[in-house]
Formats: C-alpha cells, structure tokens, sequence
C-alpha cells in the first residue's frame, strides 16, 4: 500500500486512555546501530511525530524545506502532494495504478530531478502524485512522501524513542541472526498473538497499533467490540470495531501486552501501525530482506 491510511479521529484520544505495556528481550547483536551516530552514516536526522506518524524536512529539486512523511508500507521511491506540484509546476510524466490492498486506483506520476534528505540526495525519481492534504487535519498535512525504495540499498533506523531517523550502507542485518525477521514480502514478519502466529505488516504510516481481519480476530480468542466507524485507506474505507486484546504481541524480541486493535471484516492482513511500532526502535536492511525491533533508552511509556 502507498501513502496515508488513517483509522479514525478517536484513535489517539483511546491510545492514552488505554496504553500498552511493552517490553522487550535483552537487545540482541543487531540493534548494535540503534543510537550509533556513525560517521559512516549517509544520513541522520531528527524527525517529529504526528498520531504516530514520522514526519520530517526535505528539499525537492533544490527549493523547501518541504514536510515529507517516512511511510514504509509506501512502495517506490515516493509520493508528490498535488499541492507540492502546483507549487513547484511540475508537468505530469506518466500514469499508473496504486492499490491500498482493498482497492486499486489510477494516479499520475510526475518527475523529480532531486530529493534531498538531510543531504542525502537521490535524483531523477518518477513518483506518484495525487491529492492527499484535503483529507487530512491541518497539523498531520504533508508535502510528500518517502517511500521504503529510498532506503533499499542500505540500513535503515527510525529510532522512535530518540525522534532519530539515520541510514548507513556500513552496517546491516544478517538474517536469521538473533532477534532479526526475515520477510519475503516488504515488510511482512512473523508476528505472534497469544498462541495464533500471523504474518503482519509493519507500516509506519498507519495510525493505529494493530488492525486484524476478523477472522484472525476470532482465531485469538476474540472478545467484545465496540464500533469504531471508517478507517479511511488511500483509496477506499473499510468498516472497522474497536476491542482489547491482551495478547501478548510479539515481533521478534519486542512485546507489547493490553492492547487496543482495530478488526475489520474487509482489510486482507493484519497490519502493524505507528502506535505499536513506536515503543521501540525499527531497523530495516532491504539487502538482506532483514528488520528487526530493539529496545531503546529513554522510551516514552
């Protein structure tokens, strides 16, 4: 899926009513880079979060700063805000579709010459482009987005706790090492509820903890639920209930225990939002098709 999926306005306002306790294992080997400032870091830059969502400044065929979100259940290189291409008068360069996993659509792509973040530059980009700021609340508003391909050929960290964002090509993660998942399919991992092990989505764009289909729902156990209205995809929306699961959730070594999950009979896999993946610090290394969760200090609980 590309760009924003938002679950609803009363998300966050339920999220600190009713905040997970989280833990993790020792921190394995891997999470070594977590809160490493590299010199051989091709970038590091702080980023600010908004219900969840990773926001930060970039520059776009040398004008902005611009307000860019990190989405990794984004595909490509990234998304151009229509507003953005109005500003900056770029032409339409092709057509293509986009699919949100629910529902596809056709969009317009234009060109990019650059796409400066934090002075790391990638040029010549072709990335799709609609209207995504009319949908959103003024303060969650965003000039584009970056998708998980600017970061395929090296590690990428998005430190949460620290608000840190670094890449490197000098580090990595070996698959099947100590506390790092393997995925076939960006970025799709084992993840376990109680005693049912699902393969989940780990999308940064999502803001919400968890969204189950409701037949992996029942399959846990399920429990009581409460209507919770629309979760709003890039394309479509999809009905969705609110409920609590105690779990325990567990994605490699990271835990996360009481918490509160959407269910949808229409969405076709559980997804892993921001809320969740927020209590820990994420690495991702496309080259080995490798992520894993670490612990990191001074978390916000």
């Amino acid at each position: 899926m590309g760009g924003s999926k938002r679950w609803g306005t009363a998300v966050a306002a339920a999220m600190l009513a009713n905040t997970p306790a989280w833990g993790a294992a020792p921190a394995a080997p891997a999470c070594a880079p977590v809160g490493d400032s590299r010199s051989d870091a091709l970038l590091r830059i702080p980023f600010r979060t908004v219900d969840g969502r990773i926001y930060v400044e970039a520059r776009v065929d040398g004008k902005g700063p611009f307000t860019f979100a990190v989405d990794t259940g984004a595909s490509g290189m990234g998304r151009a805000d229509a507003g953005l291409v109005a500003r900056l008068g770029l032409p339409v360069h092709g057509s293509g579709e986009t699919s949100d996993g629910v529902a596809t659509a056709s969009v317009d792509t234009v060109r990019l010459a650059a796409l400066d973040l934090g002075g790391f530059v990638r040029r010549d980009l072709e990335v799709i482009t609609r209207d995504y700021g009319s949908r959103m609340a003024p303060e969650a508003k965003f000039d584009g987005i970056i998708g998980r391909d600017f970061f395929a050929d090296g590690l990428l960290v998005i430190d949460y706790p620290k608000r840190m964002l670094s890449f490197t090509r000098a580090a990595g993660l070996t698959r099947g090492a100590a506390g790092v998942l393997g995925y076939d399919r960006a970025f799709r991992v084992p993840v376990t509820i109680g005693e049912v092990t699902a393969e989940g989505n780990l999308d940064t764009g999502a803001n919400v903890a968890f969204v189950l289909p409701k037949s992996l729902f029942d399959r846990t156990g399920g429990g009581p639920v409460a209507a919770a209205g629309a979760g709003q995809l890039m394309n479509t929306a999809v009905e969705t209930s609110r409920a609590t699961l105690h779990g325990p959730f567990r994605i490699g070594a990271a835990e996360l225990t009481d918490v509160e999950v959407r269910v949808s009979e229409k969405y076709p896999e559980l997804l892993v939002g921001a809320h969740a993946l927020e209590h820990f610090a994420l690495l991702i290394d496309q080259r080995t098709q490798s992520v894993a969760l670490c612990p990191a200090t001074g978390a916000v609980r």
